[in-house]
């Protein structure tokens, strides 16, 4: 089982190659923005230096979103483009879902975990998992204040990480059952590739025709203004 992972749902670039459960290679690229010539480089690159050509792959795997609009969508028109290209099934990731596998090792079955993304201002995508990769609050865009996470903090320990995490630390850090690791938790296609095993092996395959990023909201434009003279 021979399976590419990307993940552009942020920033941050990442192509990763998975066999049988093993890393063969990975490539992150930290820029100011995802293009889609970067990707495919390194796609070509992580393939290539570990010894395995395109046509070799078994599934082609993505991580859905919530992130960057550009970015989510760049990623999955490429991964939708080789799997249309290789004839080869699609995989799709949540990508808190992957960012909390990175971590989850980590703590014992008396924590929660909760990846942030950074949305704007004091609104942050995140998700409630346990350490057995359980959903246990669904992913949701949701705006930060003193008392958001309470009903989760009042029963045990929430670990919270990513970089919506930072700025909600001021607000949350208060209580005692929050936790803020001093580690930086970037999305990943190492750990979208750990999930799309799993997926695989339980045939969770994607309609390519008519997939679409898991956006979360609506795309907003700024409407140009008029000028006047």
């Amino acid at each position: 089982m021979l399976i590419l992972s990307i993940d552009t749902s942020t920033t941050v670039c990442s192509v990763a190659l998975h066999q049988a459960g093993a890393l063969l290679g990975s490539y992150e690229l930290f820029t100011e923005r995802t293009s889609s010539a970067m990707l495919t480089t390194l796609i070509g690159d992580v393939v290539r230096h570990a010894g395995h050509e395109l046509r070799q792959l078994d599934a082609v795997a993505v991580a859905k979103g919530p992130g960057s609009y550009t970015g989510l969508r760049i990623g999955v028109s490429t991964a939708k483009g080789l799997c249309f290209a290789l004839d080869k099934p699609l995989l799709a990731i949540n990508t808190l879902a992957a960012m909390a596998e990175q971590i989850r090792p980590l703590f014992s079955s008396d924590y929660r975990l909760c990846p942030m993304l950074d949305a704007r201002r004091m609104e942050v995508y995140c998700a409630i998992f346990d350490t057995n990769g359980q959903e246990l609050l669904p992913t949701s865009a949701k705006i930060v204040e003193e008392q958001s996470f309470s009903e989760w903090l009042m029963e045990q320990p929430v670990v919270f990480f990513g970089d919506g995490a930072t700025k909600c630390r001021p607000l949350l850090s208060g209580h005692g059952n929050a936790i803020f690791p001093n580690m930086e938790i970037r999305p990943s296609a190492r750990t979208v590739g750990q999930l799309a095993m799993q997926a695989f092996a339980a045939g969770r395959f994607e309609d390519v025709a008519h997939f679409e990023p898991f956006y979360l909201k609506d795309f907003m434009v700024t409407k140009p203004k008029k000028v006047v003279g």
